[in-house]
């Protein structure tokens, strides 16, 4: 789910391929590399991360590891006696925070393998709800010399006064304050001590005054290569002080209205001091929240590309919601670049390649990025002018093509959305580019042929790399085995409320379809950690970046077939993070949701919406008995109409020990106030509580009132009414005082 602290919490995670395929945090990046010592002490697969947890575990929080006896020495095992690479390798699951503070002060080995170069040389805060202002103090003054790292992003709840003491982190290369208290006076006194920064993430909120930034912050600035900035203002922020700049990647969040009503104006103030400088620039991002002002302000930074188009540039993104109309100026851009760059990663507005022959004149040199969504690009189109004719694109590990509804078809003239997919067109796209890491087929019909071999789950089989998939419900329906069985009534009786039995067990877990291609899909990806299976006419809610549609369309005829069966299939997904699953009318039970529970030990985010039948909750019984399992789940997203969430709810929802967020948006559903207080005090890393549901607004405002006045058990960074009024949403850090 989507939650950014208390800036609100409406997040549609459940959106369409919002989490498969959006684009990522740096779009033109590699993943990390591992950690110093990892190969080294022979544990970088699967078995050597679950052990290292393990006993990461028993260093966190101060636990005394001494050489009297202990719990290792009984069982015959000392941690002590492994050798320094095993134990660093141990070391760098545990938060730097506890680190530092906490194991360090146990023993002389561990304080001397706490302060390692390979532990202290980058720091993660982002996300560590636990962490204050005092803890950042002490930190910084323990090993700020020693930081070349520091990601703080998200760190809402500390005082801008925080951010002074980054002073001390001299050496400091990279630094990530998205989401941080920052006002201009501070950013300059901070950048002003970082002479090595090469690499900054910052936001711009109203009020940001480029005027009172320092020499010394700006010859800082100068040197900067990286630039991640959010805007929240009309403004050109640090950009023009950036003038070295390689790689630029902007989030525009602008309202376009204030808080008191007023219409806001793009315009920007341009002149000879504050005109952004691109002639370095090899990446340039640019994600915009709905809006005409994020639009307008948009343009005003790319008409300087559109002078001079970088010589250098080889990555070029857009990502805009609806409509975003091309310009004279945009379009003489698109021509410069097609002159003079060979790219390697595109995202373009829909508008300004449909209908264009943009995609015929643009090089490409060895392309990793590709994204098309909601463009009007037919199969043929998609082989010739992208897979130049199907050769060798072995380099492309990422490919968005989310709402492409003719993009497996040979042309789009005259054909339905719901037609067959021509199977040659993605054995094509298979071949070509094997590599893939990162797909997305969703909001589209992808109808598979009755031929036999030809199915879409069959061809995708072949891309084992595969860690994000995104699919459309009606795409993993098998036709032909659908016809050769006679319809079936489900002798799945479901489980009341008071069973200890698990349901769908013993029903679905020996009960493989024989010819089922979806499984054998699920079976052939070992490694595949993000899927999403939605619906191709779902419409959330309460989506982030598309209008609230509430009557929406009827799911498709094909999506009917596809049930609990297939849910159960996912549980071959072992190391799976992050599931999506949305319009899937035929869940009878849900029993498919506890062998995921059982077997996806690794999930960490859950987003469930509008399954089985709309009326009710046909799967209550067995999410709440997946939840028991879910030990390492962060993230829960609900969203279903009338949603009861009530003690027993609340109860299992308690055995996941790890999270942290929860949303439920419920059209005529209903919550147990005392629940939600009881769960919130037994669920202590729990930060933020969203819920959206039918309750009257005097129990909304009751319940609130309720965790303030618990004050004693929960530090409330921000409590409010959800945006429609009737709702609860609240944002919540939880730490029990003095620990």
């Amino acid at each position: 789910m989507e939650a950014r602290g208390g800036r609100g919490g409406r997040g549609g995670v459940a959106s369409r391929g919002s989490r498969v395929m959006a684009a990522p945090e740096e779009p033109c990046g590699s993943r990390a590399g591992g950690e110093p010592g990892r190969e080294a002490a022979g544990l970088s697969g699967a078995r050597g991360r679950r052990r290292a947890r393990g006993a990461a575990a028993m260093f966190r929080c101060g636990e005394e590891i001494v050489s009297g006896e202990s719990e290792e020495e009984s069982s015959g095992v000392n941690l002590m006696e492994f050798s320094d690479e095993i134990l660093l390798h141990i070391l760098s699951y545990v938060p730097c925070t506890d680190l530092v503070l906490n194991v360090r002060r146990t023993c002389r080995k561990l304080a001397t393998l706490c302060l390692d170069k390979s532990l202290t040389h980058t720091v993660l805060l982002q996300k560590d709800y636990k962490v204050n202002k005092d803890k950042v103090k002490q930190l910084m003054r323990d090993i700020g010399k020693e930081i070349y790292q520091l990601n703080m992003a998200g760190c809402y709840w500390l005082p801008s006064s925080s951010i002074d003491h980054i002073t001390r982190c001299k050496n400091l290369v990279k630094l990530n304050l998205s989401g941080c208290h920052l006002t201009s006076l501070h950013l300059s006194k901070t950048l002003s001590m970082l002479q090595h920064l090469r690499s900054l993430a910052i936001d711009v909120n109203p009020g940001f005054d480029a005027g009172q930034l320092s020499s010394e912050c700006k010859a800082t600035l100068s040197r900067v290569l990286e630039l991640k900035q959010t805007l929240y203002t009309p403004s050109y922020g640090v950009v023009p002080c950036c003038t070295s700049l390689e790689k630029l990647l902007l989030y525009f969040e602008i309202l376009d209205r204030s808080r008191e009503g007023f219409m806001l104006s793009g315009q920007l103030m341009v002149g000879e001091s504050n005109v952004p400088h691109y002639q370095n620039l090899r990446v340039f991002y640019a994600r915009l929240a709905p809006g005409y002002v994020n639009q307008e302000v948009v343009r005003l930074y790319l008409a300087v590309l559109s002078d001079r188009t970088p010589e250098n540039l080889h990555a070029f993104l857009i990502s805009a919601p609806g409509s975003f109309a091309e310009t004279g100026a945009t379009k003489n851009l698109l021509d410069s670049m097609a002159r003079n760059v060979r790219l390697d990663a595109l995202q373009l507005p829909k508008a300004w390649i449909n209908g264009s022959g943009l995609l015929q004149h643009l090089k490409f040199n060895n392309p990793f990025y590709f994204s098309f969504s909601r463009c009007t690009l037919s199969g043929g189109q998609l082989i010739q002018r992208v897979m130049n004719g199907g050769k060798d694109l072995k380099s492309l590990t990422s490919l968005n093509l989310s709402g492409c509804i003719h993009c497996l078809a040979p042309e789009s003239l005259f054909r339905k959305a719901e037609d067959d997919i021509d199977s040659s067109i993605l054995e094509s796209l298979v071949v070509s580019c094997c590599n893939l890491r990162h797909l997305n087929l969703s909001a589209a019909h992808h109808h598979s042929s009755k031929n036999i071999g030809n199915h879409l789950c069959q061809l995708l089989a072949r891309l084992k790399h595969l860690l994000s998939l995104a699919l459309p419900v009606c795409s993993i329906s098998d036709v032909a085995a659908n016809m050769e069985k006679p319809p079936m009534q489900s002798n799945v009786t479901p489980q009341t409320l008071g069973k200890k039995v698990r349901i769908g067990i013993q029903t679905y877990s020996n009960q493989k379809p024989q010819s089922s291609v979806f499984w054998a899909l699920m079976g052939s990806l070992p490694f595949l950690e993000n899927l999403e299976i939605i619906g191709s006419s779902f419409s959330s809610a309460m989506p982030r970046n598309e209008p609230a549609i509430r009557n929406s369309l009827p799911p498709c005829v094909r999506a009917q077939s596809v049930g609990d069966s297939e849910v159960a299939a996912i549980g071959q997904l072992t190391y799976l993070q992050s599931l999506t699953l949305a319009q899937l009318p035929n869940i009878l039970t849900g029993s498919g949701l506890v062998s995921i529970g059982l077997q996806c030990q690794h999930l960490r985010t859950l987003s469930l919406a509008n399954l089985g039948m709309m009326g009710n909750v046909v799967y209550m019984s067995a999410l709440m008995d997946m939840l028991k399992h879910c030990k390492c789940l962060r993230d829960l997203r609900l969203e279903q109409p009338y949603f009861s969430a009530g003690a027993q709810f609340f109860q299992a929802l308690s055995h996941c020990s790890s999270l942290q967020r929860l949303c439920i948006v419920s059209r005529s559903g209903t919550l147990q106030s005392d629940a939600v207080m009881s769960f919130m005090a037994n669920c202590l890393e729990v930060i933020m509580c969203h819920m959206f549901m039918g309750e009257s607004l005097t129990v909304c405002k009751n319940l609130q009132q309720s965790i303030v006045r618990r004050s004693e058990v929960f530090r409330c960074c921000s409590v409010h009414l959800g945006a429609c009024g009737r709702g609860f949403s609240c944002a919540l850090q939880t730490e029990r005082l003095g620990v």
